[in-house]
C-alpha cells in the first residue's frame, strides 16, 4: 500500500533543497526555513506542537520553532524534515493517518508560492486518501461557518460539512480532494474549486477562519 505521507515527504523535502532557506511560502509571514523549522517541531517536539492549535500556548511553540530554524544548517534542518517523525508515528499507517495532508499541503505551500504553478496530477490512491481525511475532519474543519458547507468531490462522493440553519443559505464547495483540502485549510487563493450559492453565503464562507 501505497504511503503518500511519504512520497509527498520526500517530494517536498527536494523541493526545499532546490529552492533554499529564503524562498516564499503560502504561509503568512514565512519563509522556507521558518516552515521547515514547523515541520520539525510537529514531527520531534510534542511538547511544543500544542501551541500550534492552542493561543495560550503559541508564544512558547513560536521560540521552540525559532530556535529549530537558527539552530541547524539548512542542509541538516532538511535532512530531519526528510526522516519525517520518529516511531511510533513514523510506522506506515499511523504516519499516513497523521502526516498525508499535512505534507501534501506543506508541499502546496512551496509549489504554490512560485510563479508558473499548476496542480499536480495526483494518483488516484492518494486522492482517496485526501478525501478520507477530509470528510473526517469536516464537521471540525467548518464549524464556525455561519452558512451550510457541502463538499462535493466528483468521483469519490458528497459530504455535509456543516448543515444550514434553517431557512439558511448553503454553499456546495466542488474539486478533487486535493483542491477541497487547500480550500479547507485556508488556502482559497490558490485552491482550484468552485463554489456555488448566493455570493453572500460565499462571501461569509470564505471569511470563516478554517485549518484542516
Amino acid at each position: 500500500m501505497a504511503n503518500y505521507a511519504r512520497s509527498e515527504r520526500e517530494a517536498l523535502s527536494a523541493l526545499l533543497e532546490e529552492v533554499g532557506p529564503d524562498a516564499p511560502t503560502l504561509c503568512e509571514g514565512w519563509q522556507t526555513a521558518d516552515l521547515a523549522a514547523h515541520l520539525v517541531l510537529r514531527d520531534r517536539r510534542p511538547d511544543a506542537a500544542a501551541g500550534i492549535v492552542i493561543k495560550a500556548l503559541a508564544g512558547h511553540t513560536q521560540r521552540v520553532q525559532r530556535r529549530l530554524r537558527d539552530s541547524r544548517s539548512w542542509p541538516d534542518l532538511v535532512a530531519t524534515v526528510r526522516r519525517g517523525p520518529p516511531l511510533p508515528v513514523r510506522i506506515a499507517a499511523v504516519d499516513a493517518q497523521v502526516n498525508t495532508a499535512e505534507y501534501f499541503v506543506h508541499h502546496e505551500d512551496v509549489r504554490r508560492a512560485r510563479p508558473g504553478w499548476e496542480p499536480r496530477d495526483l494518483p488516484v490512491g492518494e486522492e482517496q486518501a485526501l478525501w478520507a481525511r477530509l470528510k473526517g475532519l469536516s464537521r471540525l474543519v467548518f464549524r464556525r461557518s455561519p452558512v451550510g458547507v457541502v463538499l462535493d468531490a466528483p468521483g469519490h462522493g458528497t459530504t455535509v460539512a456543516r448543515r444550514a440553519k434553517d431557512g439558511g443559505s448553503s454553499v456546495t464547495i466542488s474539486g478533487p480532494p486535493s483542491e477541497l483540502v487547500l480550500f479547507a485549510s485556508g488556502r482559497d487563493a490558490v485552491a482550484r474549486v468552485e463554489l456555488h450559492g448566493d455570493e453572500q453565503a460565499q462571501a461569509e464562507l470564505r471569511a470563516t477562519a478554517r485549518r484542516l
